[in-house]
């Protein structure tokens, strides 16, 4: 591990106004980058982009609501829910403050999404030529990016956690020796079981997974990892507690 990786994991190094304040920041970078994947994604036809991994999640929250206006929220609530309770079987015990946290992330978190997902559908239009289709498939890895870019910082803070995010950094520092880059694969097994309920459900048809899923697949765990060292560089791991 790095230094940033192994320093103490039971105190925290700075304050609490600061830690708000990177949470805050990185919340709004993960919303954004989140919505980029999707929208970009919707916007070319026929489609072959794809979202992030996790928010690809939204196909379930389709499935079973349908075209509902809040599918979205509801989705990236209720199934990061579910996430959080598989957190504290990983960590062998059930810790209510630490899901209280991660429902405390999702539900600004969930809003953030819909917020933005209402704004940049109405602003981006279908990429109908292929310089449009090129500029969304570079914004749509952009998009990841951020999302990798995010999940360093509030993970460095670590006030609150996305589920996902909380399962990741358990994976990483439990099981995987601080590789950032083999935790993020490993925690793409929830969403991929969502991916294939919802095919079930809606077959043949199965949206927001493609190149820019697959290129979150490979390289999302990585741009973590390198945004730890490039990112508020002087941020450590705060308070890290990955159970026995």
């Amino acid at each position: 591990m790095t230094q940033n990786e192994t320093k103490t994991k039971s105190s925290r190094t700075i304050s609490m106004s600061l830690s708000i304040t990177y949470f805050t920041i990185s919340l709004v970078i993960n919303a954004m980058g989140n919505v980029l994947t999707l929208v970009t994604s919707d916007h070319i036809h026929p489609a072959f982009l794809g979202s992030a991994y996790w928010t690809a999640e939204a196909n379930l929250g389709h499935a079973i609501l349908g075209n509902n206006s809040l599918a979205l929220f509801w989705a990236f609530l209720v199934l990061g829910m579910l996430i959080s309770f598989l957190n504290a079987f990983l960590m062998k015990k059930l810790d209510w403050k630490r899901i209280l946290g991660n429902f405390i992330f999702m539900l600004p978190f969930s809003i953030f999404i819909q917020w933005f997902s209402n704004i940049f559908n109405q602003i981006m239009p279908d990429a109908k030529s292929l310089p449009m289709v090129i500029l969304y498939i570079v914004i749509n890895f952009v998009g990841v990016a951020l999302i990798g870019t995010a999940i360093s910082i509030y993970q460095r803070v670590n006030l609150v956690l996305h589920p996902a995010d909380d399962l990741m950094q358990i994976l990483r520092f439990k099981y995987f020796k601080g590789s950032a880059f083999k935790a993020m694969w490993a925690s793409y097994i929830p969403p991929t079981i969502f991916a294939i309920i919802a095919f079930i459900i809606t077959f043949p048809n199965l949206y927001n997974f493609g190149l820019g899923t697959l290129f979150v697949f490979l390289f999302q765990g990585g741009i973590t990892g390198i945004a730890d060292k490039l990112v508020f560089r002087n941020l450590d791991h705060q308070a890290v507690d990955v159970g026995e």
